[in-house]
Order: C-alpha cells, then sequence, then structure tokens
C-alpha cells in the first residue's frame, strides 16, 4: 500500500463545494460545432493510441507510465510460457529510459506475406498484430489484446529494438512510434545468441511525470517470477545515486508465493498444499494454507494476467474448498451435534491460496483484463480442488482436524459479528440519532462532495470542527490509538468503541456479505494525526484498519493522508508555511536568518481553526496524499510483518531500516 502525493489547487465540480456552480459557459451550438461529415476523423496506425492513451494503458500517470515496462516483460514471458526463454533482464537507466531484454526466440525480421514491411516493423507499429493469434507460435499468452509492444511505441519519444536471431543481429529505431530507420543487419548476434532487446523512453508529451519507481517495478517482477517456477528475472536501477539490484528465481514457483505470503504468520499445513491439473488444453496450478490469522489472502491469475476482480477460476476454488472441508468434517464427525455446516467465509478465515490457470483463449471482462469469464474452468478448478484437496485431507488428518476446528471458530465468531455488527448499523440515511455522537457532520448528503477527516486527539478535533466548511467536511475525532485489527476476528474489532465509531459514521457496513461501498456516506477520508511518532502509530492502525475491512474503500481511491505543516516561519509580518525540513531551511535563508522566528508544531492542537484551515483543510491549498494499493500481496506481507503477532520480523525490519530514520523532537 503506497501514498500517492496529490496537490489540491482546484477540486472537480461533482466533488468541489456544494453551491458553487460554473455558470459562465454557452450551451448554445454555434455553426462550428456542427456535427458533419467534416467532423469524422479516421485515425490511421498508432495514431488512436496517441489521441487517447488512456484507453490503451489506463492512465497517463504513474500507473500507465509503469505499465509500459509491464506490457514489454510480458511479451517476455510470453516467450518463457512458450519455453524459449529462460532469462529477462530490466534496467531503468539514467534518464528513466527502459531497456528489457530476453533471451527468447527474437521478435521474426523477414518480409510479412501482405503487409509488404519487415514482420519486426508489422509488430511494432500496427495495433492487434503478433504471434498471440496463432496457436502454433505461442499456445498460451496473456497479450491477446494484440496491443501491447505497439502501445509503448507509440507512446515512446525514442524507441529501438534489437534483435538476435538466426545467428544474426537486427536493429530497428522509431520516434513517436514511426519508424526512422529500417530492419538493418548491424552484425552477427554475440555467441550466437537468440532474444529481443526493448529500449524505450516515455514521451513527455504523454507523461507529465517520467520518473519510474524500482519497487512498484521490483513487485510485479517478483510476481512473476513466483508465477513462472524456475524463470530468473532481475531488475537493475542504474539511475545515479538509485543503484539497486534484484534477482528473482522460485523453483518452487506458487508454492513459495504462499509461503512468503505467510511468512510472517504461524502456518497450520506446515508446507503448502499443491496440487496441479489439466483438462483440454486448461493447466490449473493451486497452491494453499492456512495460517493462525483472521485475513483471507486468495490471488488469481490467468495466464500471468493478476485477475483482481476474480472470475470463473476463482468461484471454481471457493465451491471446491466449502464443499471439500464440509464433506471431510462431516465424514470425521468433526460437527457438534446443533452445527449444520460451514459457509464459504468460514472456511476462507486465514486461508493464503494462489491460483493460477493458463488457458488457450482466455475470455476477459473489458480491456483491464482484471476478471476471467472462460465458463469452463469454473467445473474444471472445483473438480481438481475436490479431488486432490479431499486425498490430501484424508491423507493428514492431524491437519484436517486443525483446519476444521479453525473454521468451526470461524462461524462462531461471525454470528457473534453478526450481533456486534447490528450495533453499527444506520437505520436510516437520514437518521442522525444513529450517528455516532461525537461526530460533527456535514450539511451535504451528497457522498461525492462529502469528506470525513478522521482526526486524532479532541483538542484537533476541536480546532478541526471550528475551522471547517460545514457544508461538506464532518469531523470525527478518534480518542486514543484504536484497536490493532491485524490481531482480532471482526467480533472483538466491533466491541472497540473507536473501531465502531468509525464503522458506523462509514454507513456502509462491514464483512462479507453486509460491506456496500454504493453505502458510504463520505468519497473523500482524510486521516489527519500529528507530525510525530504517536501520530504515525495512529494513522497505521487506521490504515490497517482500512486495508483488512475496507479494502474496496482504499482500490476506489477514498482514502488520503493529510499533510498538515511542520513550521510556520514569520519574519514581521510576513507568515509562511513549511512542510518539510529543506523548505524550512531555504525559506529561513531566503528571509535573512536574523528576526525569524520559527515555530516546530509538534501536534495538530497547537493550530487554531483558521490555521489548520489554511494549511491543511481548505481544497484550494492542502495537500493530501492518496492511498492506493499496488500490490495486495506485498501489502499484506508488509503489514502482517509490522502489525502482527511475530515480533522477530519485525525486530528484523527496525533493525534494517534503523539507519533510514531521522530523530527529531525526541528526548533521547
Amino acid at each position: 500500500m503506497k501514498p500517492e502525493r496529490q496537490r489540491q489547487t482546484t477540486t472537480p465540480p461533482e466533488q468541489g463545494r456544494p453551491g458553487v456552480f460554473n455558470t459562465d459557459k454557452d450551451v448554445t451550438m454555434s455553426a462550428a460545432q456542427e456535427y458533419t461529415a467534416d467532423g469524422i476523423q479516421v485515425l490511421k496506425g498508432l495514431e488512436a493510441v496517441r489521441k487517447r492513451p488512456a484507453m490503451y494503458i489506463g492512465d497517463t500517470g504513474v500507473r500507465g507510465l509503469h505499465h509500459l515496462v509491464y506490457e514489454v516483460v510480458d511479451n517476455s514471458i510470453d516467450e518463457a510460457l512458450a519455453g524459449f526463454c529462460k532469462e529477462i533482464k530490466v534496467f531503468i537507466m539514467a534518464g528513466d529510459v527502459i531497456r528489457v531484454i530476453d533471451d527468447g526466440r527474437g521478435i521474426p525480421v523477414d518480409m510479412h506475406a501482405t503487409e509488404g514491411k519487415p514482420a519486426l516493423e508489422v509488430v511494432m507499429t500496427s495495433l492487434h498484430a503478433g504471434g498471440k493469434f496463432d496457436k502454433d507460435s505461442y499456445k498460451v499468452s496473456g497479450g491477446l489484446h494484440g496491443v501491447g509492444v505497439s502501445c509503448v511505441n507509440a507512446l515512446s519519444v525514442n524507441l529501438e529494438a534489437e534483435v538476435r536471431r538466426d545467428g544474426k543481429l537486427y536493429i530497428q529505431k522509431y520516434v513517436r512510434g514511426a519508424p526512422v530507420t529500417g530492419v538493418d543487419q548491424v552484425g552477427d548476434s554475440p555467441d550466437a545468441s537468440t532474444g529481443t532487446t526493448i529500449t524505450f523512453e516515455p514521451d513527455p508529451e504523454i507523461f507529465p511525470e517520467r520518473v519510474y519507481h524500482f519497487d512498484t517495478l521490483k513487485s510485479r517482477i517478483r510476481e512473476l517470477a513466483f508465477l513462472n517456477k524456475g524463470l530468473v528475472i532481475s531488475i537493475t536501477d542504474e539511475r545515479e545515486g538509485k543503484e539497486r539490484e534484484e534477482t528473482f528465481r522460485y523453483e518452487g514457483g506458487i508454492i513459495e508465493y504462499v509461503k512468503w505470503i505467510n511468512e510472517n504468520k504461524t502456518a497450520l499445513c506446515g508446507d503448502p498444499v499443491y496440487f496441479e491439473g489439466e483438462k483440454d488444453g486448461v493447466q490449473v496450478e493451486i497452491a494453499l494454507d492456512y495460517n493462525d490469522g483472521y485475513a483471507e489472502n486468495l490471488f488469481t491469475f490467468a495466464n500471468n494476467i493478476n485477475t483482481h476482480e476474480g472470475g470463473t477460476h476463482l468461484s471454481g476454488f471457493r465451491a471446491g474448498l466449502t464443499r471439500t472441508i464440509n464433506a471431510y468434517a462431516q465424514k470425521e464427525n468433526l460437527f457438534k451435534k446443533d452445527m449444520k455446516g460451514l459457509s464459504g467465509d468460514d472456511v476462507r478465515e486465514g486461508l493464503t491460496a494462489v491460483i493460477s490457470v493458463k488457458i488457450p483463449e482466455p475470455q476477459f471482462e473489458g480491456q483491464t483484463k482484471t476478471k476471467l469469464g472462460n465458463t469452463e474452468v469454473k467445473g474444471q478448478v472445483e473438480q481438481l480442488v475436490n479431488a486432490a484437496f479431499s486425498e490430501y485431507l484424508a491423507e493428514n488428518p492431524s491437519v484436517g482436524k486443525k483446519v476444521v476446528n479453525k473454521c468451526i471458530g470461524a462461524a462462531h465468531a461471525r454470528e457473534a459479528a453478526r450481533r456486534a455488527r447490528d450495533l453499527t448499523r444506520r437505520k436510516s440515511a437520514l437518521d442522525s440519532a444513529a450517528l455516532p455522537g461525537k461526530l460533527s457532520d456535514c450539511a451535504s448528503t451528497n457522498p461525492a462532495e462529502c469528506e470525513i477527516y478522521l482526526v486524532e486527539g479532541d483538542s484537533a478535533g476541536g480546532s478541526a470542527k471550528q475551522g471547517r466548511d460545514r457544508q461538506f467536511q464532518a469531523i470525527l475525532p478518534l480518542k486514543g490509538k484504536i484497536l490493532n485489527v491485524e490481531k482480532a476476528r471482526l467480533d472483538k474489532s466491533l466491541n472497540n468503541d473507536e473501531v465502531r465509531t468509525v464503522i458506523t459514521a462509514l454507513g456502509a457496513g462491514v464483512g462479507a456479505g453486509i460491506f456496500d461501498i454504493e453505502k458510504l456516506r463520505y468519497h473523500r477520508i482524510i486521516i489527519m494525526t500529528d507530525a510525530d511518532v504517536d501520530g504515525a502509530h495512529i494513522l497505521t492502525l487506521v490504515l490497517t484498519l482500512f486495508f483488512r475491512y475496507f479494502r474496496e474503500v482504499i482500490e476506489a481511491g477514498y482514502v488520503y493522508v493529510a499533510q498538515p505543516p511542520l513550521y510556520r516561519v514569520k519574519k514581521g509580518s510576513v507568515e509562511k508555511y513549511c512542510y518539510t525540513d529543506d523548505q524550512k531551511d531555504l525559506l529561513v535563508e531566503e528571509m535573512g536568518n536574523r528576526g525569524v522566528y520559527v515555530q516546530r508544531y509538534k501536534g495538530l492542537g497547537e493550530m487554531n481553526p483558521e490555521q489548520l484551515w489554511e494549511t491543511t483543510m481548505d481544497p484550494e491549498r492542502r495537500t493530501l496524499l492518496r492511498v492506493n494499493i499496488e500490490d495486495a500481496a506485498a501489502a499484506d506481507h508488509t503489514f502482517t510483518k509490522l502489525m502482527g503477532d511475530e515480533v522477530e520480523p519485525r525486530r528484523r525490519f527496525i533493525e534494517e531500516n534503523a539507519e533510514k530514520v531521522r530523530y527529531e523532537d525526541l528526548d533521547i
């Protein structure tokens, strides 16, 4: 989970202050706006990609920038799936230029029969062109939309394709998607090696921010290494001052993936349970293990694509798991007399599983490929789970009993949580009596306009209440440190006053089958804590609450972290605020040092309402960090390490990162 910095200087009309409307627009259609044949544009080649890049890569921000790398790497992965690539190397070079090298077969360079130009140029300049549509070239591929590397070419100011094939070395160069050279043979391939090297520089006309984040790329590369057992994938950062290198290779594949996710937890099965099968060309791999935690972690992939929204392979796994555990418990007489069976939620508490399917012709729902739609896959996965997991439980009765007992405990806790959850439900969106007493709500009832500040302490909460805009800003003070939900089941969490207060204020419910994001009362949830150690701890506890119980809210982009200033710098009648030490030092130097008064804010309560408004709450002047989840598995791994029961992983983390910490205003 990673915060994304945003400077809010303007607010979209649908999210701005209610009552403020733009009235200076002339809605009368002029002659120039008439819809005629002259207004029909035909975009040729890669023009459509440059005209509407977000349609092809999601957006032109940080996520889209990194997506370019994924598209090129995925081409190399397809060579690995076909059995022709053993190693992939990714480099972040000076100027944030990317280079991807593989040892696959190399893109063909001979003339294309119908296009009249080299196949390499066809692949690099034509949408829906590539070997992925030919079952003989690629039996399994993720890039079936066929727009990957050509989109990267279109959105790069410079791109160079180097092909090592048939003992020869070929190079072709492009500028903004257009070839500027032919496919030139420049010599022999070193050591008669084969493969493709793509070097590209994202176009500054398309991407306003062109800075690659090593950790973001590393997460995807590590994931691909887990999914492709034995494949070596490395990433090297060559930028000055940022030099790093990591190499990933997992002979155990997704078995090691499950181990890594559960690294900081106590596993029930010892080693992860693994089974695989193939039917009608569909390959299924599943690795799973239970742990002593309470969170469900299911990660699904189709042809190496992370299907965040699940799909038929996930449905088949869930159905098979529930049926198998219930059948085993009934057979072994592990249920009490008054218990009829376990629900799907019960059997997935504390479960970590990775489901990976390889399909010749995958059907994804939408261009983003986040949900698998192949209907035949559900039955195949369900049958595999029924057969293989039943056999495992029968051969490992001690583990089977542990798993069933954990599931039964989850069922009892679910019933207790249901009773506690009833206390948090709002009777009606208009029933203010159902809201927590210390919540100062806003006047608007339109969630798109409303925001809520979760504020540390009553003192800061009081200032925030006085300084806010009551029309669209709500304030909820939090007393002390809320419960660490990483160490508690939902029923215990719902008995915590502060947790229950937050859940009630949000109004969307909590828990499987209950939570409904459509009922969320605020589309900006802003966590505002002091800039000290305690404030950081409270922030972490609140983020843990959202990650475990309200992940959809984070994924929707509704969770933010406020950025109050650290310093107030004043000289004479001039008063300014600084958010970092560097800003403060530079401002003091500009003011001439002498006669400059510097106030270090140790807490939000030290600011009066006017100061809090103008620095931290005014949408036109404040800075917010939007919280997002780039890699759910890595986020879970980190949360468990820092907030879980195991002390040793946390100790190691502190020891390894202690030198990076700067101590300020601490009496040590």
